[in-house]
């Protein structure tokens, strides 16, 4: 009989589905995760417009500036530099070597004092040769001198006898020659001691001239030889030659030359004050006055060279540096005559009613306070009443901005 093996049972596909109950809930966590960035989302959105509406605005202010530190109005604007008027590059007056510098830039120097030495050597022993040559010939004089007087006497005494027909008048001629010959030599050494004394006085001054000496008081700026070089007042040697020691600058000569369109030259008369600004010092306004207007043009440029000098001068003001310069007019008599008792910039104005208005800031508080204005000069206005030198407005007035807020002064 035969056995029967029992069947493998095929497993049903719908068993391999996975139970409700034992699903994972990560679709569920996925959307609680969205819904709390979210929220994070509006909540630091909700803070940040509280912060935001809270903060102090920040404003800039400005110092009311007295009426007479501000000029009325400006003709007219130009740039140009800080030029001495006496510059100076000193060179010897002759061809030789340096031996010693005794300045370096930046020292203070004297007129007359010693800048440099050349090596005189050679001049010192041709002054000492003429010397001897000199005292040579000069003590020749005294023996000269002695024989004349001999040769008087002789001719005297041959004089003498001629006329007592004793000598004849050859004699005589003999003697007169001897005297003369003698005078002639005497007379010639004297000359030679003359032009050796004039070789001396020439070796003399060459060896002065290699001191090399300021010509005025001023500060060097230049150092432009070293010891070892030749120098010489002429190009000379290509390269290897100085033509100059240092270049000395006084500082008591400083002015300030600029360049003005030729068609506003006539705006620019001498006399006329001028504020100088260095670009240096922003901030450091400095009264002058136009020195001359250099009668020509500059074809190519199409300008006119105006020097202008200052009222005071300064340590601060250094040659070369660069300067801008307004050109006032002149001062009227309604400008004498202003009330103003100060001066601050228009946009600080702002219109309250029929009446003009400015925000004052003090201690991080702002006060709206009513003011009278008056004449306005360039980007001022001037202030009758309302205010005081010194006091802070708030320049550019934000629209929101209220009595008695509290504010940030902008750095």
């Amino acid at each position: 009989m035969a056995t029967t093996r029992p069947t493998a049972q095929m497993p049903e596909l719908s068993s391999l589905r996975i139970a409700d109950h034992k699903r994972g809930g990560r679709p569920v966590g996925k959307w609680i995760g969205i819904i709390l960035i979210l929220l994070l989302v509006v909540a630091a959105g909700l803070w940040g417009a509280s912060f935001l509406k809270n903060r102090a605005p920040e404003v800039e202010v400005a110092p009311a500036i007295s009426p007479s530190s501000a000029p009325a109005s400006v003709l007219l604007n130009a740039s140009g530099y800080v030029t001495p008027r006496r510059r100076a590059s000193v060179a010897a007056k002759i061809t030789g070597k340096i031996v010693a510098v005794y300045v370096d830039e930046g020292v203070h120097v004297t007129q007359g004092q010693i800048l440099a030495q050349l090596d005189d050597s050679d001049y010192r022993i041709s002054m000492t040769s003429t010397k001897a040559e000199r005292d040579a010939t000069a003590a020749t004089i005294p023996d000269l001198e002695v024989a004349l007087g001999n040769a008087e006497r002789e001719l005297k005494r041959t004089t003498d006898l001629v006329e007592a027909k004793v000598q004849t008048p050859q004699m005589l001629d003999t003697a007169q020659t001897l005297v003369n010959r003698l005078k002639a030599q005497i007379a010639s050494a004297k000359v030679q001691v003359q032009a050796a004394n004039a070789k001396i006085g020439i070796d003399q001054q060459n060896i002065d001239n290699c001191q090399v000496r300021s010509p005025y008081d001023g500060i060097v700026v230049s150092k432009d030889a070293q010891p070892g070089e030749m120098i010489s007042p002429i190009s000379a040697g290509g390269g290897f030659t100085r033509t100059g020691i240092a270049t000395i600058v006084d500082m008591a000569s400083n002015e300030i030359e600029v360049d003005v369109n030729e068609n506003y030259i006539a705006r620019v008369k001498p006399g006329q004050h001028v504020t100088a600004t260095l670009d240096a010092y922003p901030d450091w306004q400095i009264p002058a006055h136009v020195r001359t207007v250099i009668p020509t043009a500059d074809r190519v440029k199409g300008t006119v060279k105006v020097r202008i000098t200052f009222e005071h001068l300064d340590p601060r003001i250094l040659p070369d540096m660069g300067v801008k310069v307004a050109f006032l007019p002149d001062e009227l008599p309604e400008q004498k005559k202003s009330a103003a008792v100060a001066l601050i910039p228009q946009q600080a104005v702002h219109a309250a009613g029929q009446h003009s208005a400015v925000f004052l800031y003090h201690d991080g508080v702002v006060e709206r306070r009513a003011i009278s204005t008056g004449a306005t000069r360039d980007t001022n206005v001037e202030v009758l009443s309302g205010i005081a030198v010194g006091d802070l407005v708030v320049v550019k007035t934000p629209q929101e901005l209220q009595d008695g807020q509290r504010v940030q002064r902008k750095q």
